[in-house]
């Protein structure tokens, strides 16, 4: 009696980096159970590709040219809730994992360990599992129960970011400078920073801003 036919899962890559979208390609080219579909590289184009082809599996890039991998993977899920989305990035961030996560995304992988992760993560996808990496997984693990930046603190932060001074970042937000200097000593308490530079650096590392 013949084996049966394994069940193929359909996969959408979405990057805008072609030796990304050709690694992908190799690593899943020996998997008799996985096919990918199609290709996008920015987020409308990946819109259209799962509207067309309905992959079991969507690779998300975080950071394409003309939206972030999340927005389009919202996107995505607002027309298809049944999209299952691994999310890839060359950054580690506990904020990035969490909004990511938050948001719909059925798994997070760093770039650098696809070789090795990548199919085991499609299938358990695919499977209704959640996926993250070990690398993703510590960096979360060491900053649960920590306080997030509120919104009004972000924008301070992103202020800073740019090169502001307290005077120019209230007139920015429309607050007095004390305001300013209160939400820094918010900021550098929750960062566990030192001053403005270590604040900034902090929270790109850990994907609350980007720069």
């Amino acid at each position: 009696m013949a084996a049966s036919e394994p069940e193929i899962i359909t996969v959408l890559v979405v990057d805008d980096h072609p030796l990304l979208r050709d690694g992908v390609a190799y690593a899943l080219s020996g998997e008799p159970d996985m096919r990918i579909v199609a290709n996008a590289t920015d987020g409308r184009s990946a819109i259209e590709a799962f509207r067309e082809h309905r992959p079991d599996v969507t690779l998300m890039d975080l950071q394409l040219p003309d939206m972030s991998g999340v927005d389009a993977m919202c996107a995505i899920r607002a027309e298809f809730p049944e999209a299952r989305v691994l999310v890839l990035t060359t950054y580690r961030g506990d904020a990035q994992v969490t909004n990511a996560m938050r948001r719909g995304a059925s798994g997070f992988l760093l770039k650098a360990s696809l070789r090795k992760e990548l199919r085991d993560a499609i299938r358990a996808v695919y499977a209704g599992r959640r996926v993250l990496s070990p690398e993703a997984a510590s960096d979360v693990a060491a900053h649960i129960g920590g306080d997030m930046l509120s919104q009004r603190e972000l924008e301070v932060l992103r202020a800073v970011a740019l090169g502001y001074g307290n005077k120019r970042i209230a007139t920015e937000l429309n607050v007095s400078a004390d305001t300013v200097k209160a939400h820094l000593k918010s900021i550098f308490s929750k960062l566990d920073a030192n001053d403005r530079t270590h604040a900034v650096v902090t929270a790109v590392k850990r994907g609350i801003i980007e720069i």
